[in-house]
């Protein structure tokens, strides 16, 4: 007895190629396409408007300001005067404002590499592995969180004032230079040592490269005999060379706009407001002095935009400098 296999019939006026029932879809037509287009960015641009009113309201605003009080005689009292350049011809021919130039130079040339070197030796310590090691990490980043407020600059004052801890620790190896904020040659030095005190924040940065460097280029230089100078040399500071050209620049640039701890540790407010006989005089504490200590904003505006306009041209000279040292991968720069 034998059965009998019925199939389904098949659907009729249906196949892979065939229409929907609802039939083809119609491309939107130009005109709706772009009032959706048009709703889409209007949307966008209602979420960014508190941050364009914002950058409107207290950065290009300012900015464009500050570019107009620095061509006028302004005390913040009565209205602006147009004088041209006269606040540049006078600040070129201050002899504190050169003063403040170097030392800010100073503290540039020479904080800024034992900052990076400080950081950079307790990232390679950090970079193995070791108990304790995510303790040592929070340590060791914690004063790059609070190294900038003001209460530790009362401390650090206090530290290297007569008679404190730096003072008596010296004399007890025979030196007796007396406090480092009482110096006029020795303040700037403990501003360095403040700013080298602070290398976490680089030496994270600095971490997270050492953790990128592939472990088989220092098996294969160990194999030919290379000892750890050389596998610094040759491998780990070219691989991690976009990692400290990008330190170089933010920690320069942060040095050059340092303020609170010279101002404070100088002394603050008065005729000492830059430290004794001007010894930590870097250039933003000599602006303050211009511009709120002796009203002459206009001539503290001046000074503003040259050191913009000399932190643009520093920082155009690493650009161009990063191509003789920093080594991308292929394809990446």
């Amino acid at each position: 007895m034998g059965t009998t296999v019925t199939h389904a019939p098949a659907m009729e006026g249906l196949s892979q190629d065939s229409e929907p029932r609802h039939g083809p879809v119609k491309p939107e037509r130009p005109a709706a396409l772009k009032r959706r287009r048009r709703r889409e960015n209007l949307a966008g641009y209602l979420f960014m408007s508190p941050w364009i009113a914002g950058f409107l309201l207290l950065t290009a605003g300012p900015m464009v300001a500050s570019l107009y009080f620095a061509f006028t005689d302004y005390n913040l009292f009565d209205a602006p005067k147009w004088i041209g350049f006269d606040n540049f011809s006078e600040m070129f021919g201050d002899p504190r404002w050169r003063h403040s130039v170097q030392v800010t130079l100073w503290y540039v040339v020479v904080g800024t590499p034992l900052k990076l070197l400080a950081a950079l030796g307790v990232a390679l310590l950090l970079a193995q592995k070791r108990r304790g090691q995510a303790f040592y990490r929070a340590a060791f980043y914690a004063p790059s969180l609070i190294g900038a407020s003001v209460s530790v600059a009362i401390v650090w004052k206090a530290i290297f004032s007569d008679d404190a801890i730096v003072d008596r620790t010296q004399k007890i190896f025979g030196i007796d230079v007396g406090g480092w904020t009482g110096d006029p040659d020795m303040i700037i030095y403990s501003l360095v040592a403040l700013t080298v005190w602070q290398f976490g924040a680089p030496m994270v940065i600095f971490l997270a490269g050492l953790k990128q460097v592939p472990r088989e280029l220092y098996e294969a230089a160990e194999v030919d005999g290379a000892g750890k100078l050389r596998r610094f040399w040759n491998i780990t500071l070219p691989m991690i060379s976009p990692v400290l050209f990008f330190n170089v620049l933010l920690e320069t640039i942060h040095s050059f706009q340092i303020f609170s701890s010279a101002y404070i540790v100088g002394g603050g407010a008065g005729g000492n407001a830059c430290g004794p006989a001007d010894g930590s005089m870097v250039y933003t504490c000599y602006l303050y002095v211009q511009g709120f200590e002796n009203s002459r904003m206009g001539l503290a505006s001046a000074m503003a935009w040259m050191l913009l306009v000399a932190v643009a041209l520093v920082t155009a000279v690493l650009f161009w400098s990063q191509k003789r040292w920093v080594h991308y991968e292929e394809g990446a720069r």
